[in-house]
């Protein structure tokens, strides 16, 4: 169940202690103090490189559903869904666009 807090107005950001590889397209992503990694598929990968250059969710929806063939609703669900994943994992912490604060660790 995604978390109402986190939509596309929220912004995201990389743990420090967080890094990433591309393997052939795919990423692997790995907090270096929890041990969890997490790997991601071809739009994931491109998802996670959007929300690299500035943590916002709003822009990264934009240019996936440019850039791929995906309903809106689709696509955004996608991706609220795997932000949560993410901020489970630790690998991402969730900002209010409002509170500037973060909503989730």
């Amino acid at each position: 169940m995604l978390n109402d807090n986190v939509s596309l107005e929220s912004s995201v950001a990389i743990g420090e202690d967080v890094v990433s590889r591309d393997l052939e397209g795919e990423a692997v992503i790995l907090n270096l103090e929890s041990g969890i990694y997490f790997g991601l598929d071809k739009v994931g990968t491109r998802i996670w490189s959007l929300l690299q250059e500035d943590g916002s969710l709003r822009r990264a929806f934009e240019a996936v559903q440019q850039e791929y063939d995906v309903a809106p609703e689709k696509l955004e669900g996608d991706l609220l869904r795997l932000v949560e994943e993410l901020c489970a994992k630790g690998l991402l912490r969730v900002f209010s666009s409002q509170e500037g604060q973060p909503t989730r660790a």
